[in-house]
């Protein structure tokens, strides 16, 4: 696939933010709080710094979790922007289990249109460009950038063709809300087999592009910033992210960047 110039920067800008991630994993880290209670680390603010380096030269504008927020007024304006998470999975972090991300998409006219996923500590690089309706997965030998050996080396992304009997649902092993509960006793009333599969961060969403998992039902708070990158991911292999409360896809540069719930599945579980 030939890869458009903002997904090359956005790629180069997750690996790199990746390598300053890893550094400020292996050491003893500080865990600041910040006023919605959500933890903050020296990983957080110096991929942040990094991706605005890459990003601030293309001239679009950005939202970034660790970026201050633009107001809504002068937002609803852009027809284009970034939407950044730094490092997706801060406390996934911060337990050092590996399962953070870093999440970088480019939305148009609220929609995804192309989005990154890179995880820092497996050097596994996920990425879609929607206009190809492909997305692909690779794994990288360190936290360098070399496009020639990213498109020679990717594997396109395959969603799962769904078996009848076992539905693989993405979900907390140890605590589960109970509208997921009621969701996958909804399904096991339907005289079908439920897996939970778990993990951290916008791997949640790679989990079903990449066909290890059947729907992820997400009924807790995000940000615009958890799930653009997945959603154009998603999108790209024909999986679809749908609000609850619109029935419709995900919109994204909202005047309130809190996202609905949402369900995650092929385009025939709507």
């Amino acid at each position: 696939m030939k890869v458009n110039k903002n997904l090359e920067i956005a790629i180069e800008a997750s690996i790199e933010a990746g390598k300053v991630i890893m550094k400020v994993y292996d050491t003893e880290f500080d865990v600041e709080i910040k006023g919605d209670k959500s933890p903050l680390t020296e990983a957080d603010k110096r991929a942040n710094d990094i991706i605005n380096s890459f990003l601030i030269p293309t001239e679009i504008p950005i939202i970034s979790e660790e970026n201050k927020q633009t107001d809504y007024e002068v937002r609803k304006n852009w027809d284009t922007c970034w939407i950044v998470d730094p490092v997706d999975g801060t406390k996934e972090f911060i337990k050092r289990n590996g399962e953070f991300t870093v999440n970088i998409a480019l939305v148009k006219k609220g929609k995804p249109v192309l989005g990154v996923i890179y995880v820092p500590a497996t050097k596994v690089l996920y990425y879609a460009d929607n206009d190809n309706n492909k997305a692909f997965k690779v794994s990288l030998d360190a936290h360098t950038f070399s496009l020639e050996e990213i498109t020679k080396e990717a594997i396109q992304l395959v969603p799962k063709i769904q078996n009848s009997e076992l539905v693989q649902v993405v979900g907390s092993r140890s605590h589960m809300s109970q509208e997921t509960l009621d969701f996958v006793q909804k399904i096991k009333g339907e005289g079908k087999n439920v897996e939970i599969v778990s993990k951290g961060s916008s791997l949640k969403f790679c989990l079903v592009a990449e066909g290890n998992a059947d729907l992820y039902p997400r009924f807790a708070p995000t940000m615009e910033w958890d799930t653009a990158a997945g959603q154009a991911i998603c999108n790209a292999v024909g999986i679809e992210v749908i609000s609850n409360e619109t029935n419709e896809s995900l919109l994204y540069n909202k005047e309130n960047l809190l996202n609905p719930w949402f369900l995650v599945s092929k385009s025939n579980n709507k």
